[in-house]
């Protein structure tokens, strides 16, 4: 099985070109997301920390946005907690496709929290600051001050698109993001 990572801003369109590759794909944003809502020991870790900040299980994202924007440490132990149990899910859906040919890895903080194995591709997604801000700006729970935050803690585009084996240019246009997924595929084939 070969892993392939897709790397890149937020907003570059990882998500959208992960589904374009036909195989099982590992979206650790929503493996977040069903934390939050699922696991209580995830919660009282965080709550231990920050009593204050949250009233009750689950974690409610409004909650949790005030206390990152409270202050840019904070980001940072969360991540701390729920990065083991995102890396434990990953390894989990790894080892259930371990008789696939492929399996897309979305996940953010990929080479940042050294996710990466020797023999990953990485796929670096390339697109303009207009067109991410454009996407950017759609989404349904946008705050400029929180994706600043999470900038914050990556590792900057070049040194991404250093490390990646692959660069594809997203200029949001579904036909060229399927032709280019494709010519890809050959490519690694």
């Amino acid at each position: 099985m070969i892993r392939i990572a897709l790397v890149g801003d937020i907003g570059s369109g990882k998500s959208y070109f992960s589904k374009l590759f036909g195989y099982p794909v590992f979206n650790a944003d929503s493996v977040v997301a069903q934390i939050y809502k699922k696991n209580k020991t995830c919660y009282n870790q965080i709550k231990k920390i920050f009593p204050n900040n949250f009233s009750t299980f689950p974690l409610k994202k409004e909650e949790l946005i005030k206390c990152i924007l409270s202050n840019q440490n904070n980001l940072k132990k969360i991540t701390r907690i729920v990065h083991p149990l995102v890396s434990k899910q990953m390894k989990f859906f790894i080892k259930k496709n371990k008789n696939k040919k492929f399996v897309i890895l979305d996940i953010p903080l990929f080479l940042e929290n050294n996710l990466n194995l020797k023999n990953d591709l990485i796929i670096f997604i390339q697109s303009t600051k207009s067109k991410i801000n454009k996407s950017l700006i759609k989404r349904k729970n946008y705050n400029k001050r929180l994706i600043h935050a999470f900038k914050k803690i990556q590792w900057s585009l070049p040194m991404k698109k250093k490390k990646s084996d692959f660069i594809i240019k997203n200029t949001f246009e579904h036909r060229k993001a399927l032709r280019d997924v494709q010519d890809l595929m050959k490519k690694i084939i």
